[in-house]
């Protein structure tokens, strides 16, 4: 394999990748030296692919893998967080985060990563209510979500069925 190819190989299993990819694993995957892979980012950087790294190995970033994202600001009770939370998964959203506006502390926020039924049962059995409790416990229902869609077509969708739910606030 040429080097132009290895480099589109490499640009290609990271934009297929959920999580970072060491160079000692890209090196052992096309038979090469870790410092030839350093060297093969280094030049795939230079020529404007976005390739971040962490202490875990390289990620592509989001922009490269033409994400769509939009925040929601939402209200609700406590009753009806999984009817939001699947409404959004259920139309092709991953929930990135949650956060509130505190009136002292500011925005507080968590990283969710929520893109299934599966995803949302697991923390929703996390929240017990009564040591761990949603961060809209500190605004009064009224929270925000960064949610991820491969299109604005989905998150038309998305926005559609929480305004349909009695979700959505309007900030208008």
């Amino acid at each position: 394999m040429d080097n132009n190819s290895r480099r589109k190989m490499i640009i290609e299993h990271l934009s297929n990748s959920t999580k970072p990819v060491s160079a000692s694993f890209l090196a052992e995957l096309f038979g090469v030296s870790r410092q030839i892979i350093v060297g093969d980012i280094a030049l795939l950087r230079a020529s404007e692919h976005n390739i971040i790294s962490t202490n875990r190995g390289y990620i592509l970033d989001d922009i490269m893998r033409k994400k769509h994202t939009r925040v929601f600001k939402v209200s609700h009770d406590e009753m009806r967080t999984e009817e939001e939370l699947n409404i959004i998964v259920d139309f092709g959203g991953k929930i990135l985060d949650v956060y509130v506006i505190h009136e002292i502390y500011g925005k507080i926020s968590a990283k969710l990563d929520l893109s299934n039924r599966n995803h949302v049962q697991n923390f929703l059995e996390c929240l017990d209510g009564n040591v761990n409790k949603p961060l809209c416990k500190l605004t009064d229902n009224v929270h925000y979500h960064t949610v991820e869609a491969e299109s604005e077509e989905d998150l038309e969708l998305i926005e559609k069925k929480l305004v349909e739910g009695g979700f959505l606030i309007d900030e208008k």
